[in-house]
């Protein structure tokens, strides 16, 4: 090729593709400076709205990223590359992937439900997936528990958010409900008056709601008595194992004739 057929070609390329270029450069520059004001503004308010900071790193690096990919489709469409392709390519990566990490992404999307609509909290007793412990770590694809026997136990945030989650801690308090079945000789009065002393006489027993003791069913083999108390969540099972125990040794006090079998069961 000659050297003036070389500018000539020169000269007609950037008469026809020239201002796609400098647009696309210019596009790309302002898009950079765009993109670093957001990533800051971004920061910022999730730093005012309190926004978890397990959360806050992962939502800023897929904002950005995506504000990157989308200023590159962007300038490649304006300069005049063909994407179809590489779409494609893209397209079908996304989908093998998705498909591998199915389980992944479940995991991850349920530890954002999580973060953001805040079922428990760190230090929260919760009952799920058949564990009662303490949350110790909220991460964005798991869950640990800290039993009370001392196990740790990990539950994959996708099974923990989609089944039932019972939080212990919320409401502060906790109904402490128990049963004990004696035999028609007794007198129900003054069993009623034996066990409202023994609840009177318990430390940590909450009064409001009051504490309810009566005849919760006439069986066959006797009468089954109920007893149902308030207590603060931390101390159910020191008063739960105080009062019972206390509840029989009065019982036996006052010469109330007890069962062989089926005393105090617990429900």
């Amino acid at each position: 090729m000659k050297l003036e057929d070389f500018y000539k070609q020169l000269h007609i390329w950037l008469v026809s593709r020239g201002p796609n270029y400098i647009t696309g450069i210019l596009v790309f520059l302002i898009g950079l400076w765009a993109i670093r004001f957001v990533r800051i503004r971004l920061r910022n308010r999730m730093n005012k709205r309190s926004v978890h900071s397990t959360l806050r790193p992962f939502i800023l690096s897929l904002t950005i990223t995506g504000l990157y990919a989308l200023l590159t489709f962007l300038v490649f469409n304006i300069i005049g590359w063909e994407l179809s392709f590489l779409s494609a390519i893209v397209a079908s990566f996304g989908v093998a992937a998705g498909l591998a990490l199915s389980g992944t992404f479940q995991n991850f999307a349920g530890g954002v439900l999580i973060l953001l609509l805040k079922p428990f909290e760190l230090g929260d007793n919760i009952v799920a997936q058949g564990q009662d412990g303490i949350v110790t770590s909220i991460q964005l694809f798991y869950t640990v528990l800290l039993t009370f026997d001392n196990r740790t136990i990990i539950i994959p945030n996708g099974k923990l958010f989609n089944e039932v989650i019972v939080n212990i801690t919320r409401e502060g308090k906790r109904r402490l409900d128990f049963e004990l079945k004696l035999g028609y000789i007794v007198d129900v009065e003054q069993v009623k008056g034996i066990i409202e002393k023994a609840i009177q006489t318990t430390k940590g027993i909450i009064n409001d709601p009051a504490p309810i003791v009566g005849v919760m069913a006439l069986e066959i083999d006797g009468i089954r008595f109920t007893v149902r108390v308030w207590v603060d969540q931390a101390d159910y099972l020191s008063i739960k194992l105080f009062l019972q125990e206390k509840i029989v040794k009065d019982l036996r006090n006052a010469d109330v004739k007890l069962p062989t079998h089926h005393l105090l069961p617990g429900t």
